[in-house]
């Protein structure tokens, strides 16, 4: 489901070259979870966002759901975005003048679904993490665990086969952690979603299949085992 392939990013500071990224290889197979451990400035967020197509890499290739990403332009990679990828924050990310099912209905409006539909399917991925009872509360209205149950809403609103999570759980308690990767690792399974999560905390990767460990912009364990 995910290849890359000796993956290079540079970026500059202060005009100088800095090295986020060396070489990175690594394969993820269809269904799998995956962690990526690592310190904070180890590249973690970085390998995530050229994944999802966010970015782009200096060198390297990138092959998603069986599309080589640098073969897309700007308009196409959004598509493959929004079709494919599925996006969850630690900070939740959401709009704060939205409700909770006008956020979750977000990427179905976009995909072009009429808003009685996406409003209906917002409702049904809502209900999926316990909270359709909180469809018209706005952001500030949730707590910290609700927030980031409408993020994973959103983010699976249009069933999509790669979901990343970028520390999922570094703006909660440890309670409503563990609640939340409960919750994640259930509807992944139950969707049958590739997911890649994205922490520092040896407590979160022990919820995955598979952990990598990056550091200083080199995987220890690369490819597939």
């Amino acid at each position: 489901m995910i290849l890359v392939s000796d993956v290079f990013k540079r970026a500059t500071a202060d005009s100088a070259v800095v090295e986020i990224l060396r070489g990175v290889s690594l394969e993820v197979q269809r269904g799998e979870v995956v962690g990526l451990l690592g310190p904070s400035g180890a590249g973690k967020t970085t390998l995530l966002n050229l994944i999802a197509g966010v970015d782009t890499p200096n060198s390297g290739d990138i092959i998603v759901d069986g599309q080589r990403l640098a073969d897309l332009d700007r308009r196409h990679l959004a598509i493959f975005r929004r079709d494919t990828i599925g996006m969850i924050f630690q900070n939740f990310h959401l709009l704060p003048n939205l409700t909770a099912g006008e956020n979750a209905a977000l990427p179905l409006y976009l995909k072009g679904l009429s808003p009685a539909e996406a409003q209906r399917r917002a409702r049904v991925c809502l209900d999926q993490v316990g909270l359709a009872h909180r469809v018209h509360h706005f952001p500030e209205q949730l707590s910290g665990g609700e927030r980031q149950r409408v993020a994973i809403s959103r983010a699976l609103a249009v069933n999509p086969p790669v979901l990343l999570a970028d520390e999922p759980t570094g703006s909660l308690d440890s309670e409503t952690g563990n609640d939340i990767l409960r919750l994640l690792v259930g509807l992944q399974r139950d969707l049958v979603t590739t997911m890649m999560v994205v922490t520092h905390d040896p407590s979160v990767a022990a919820w995955c299949h598979r952990i990598l460990h990056l550091r200083d912009g080199r995987l220890s364990q690369p490819l597939h085992g």
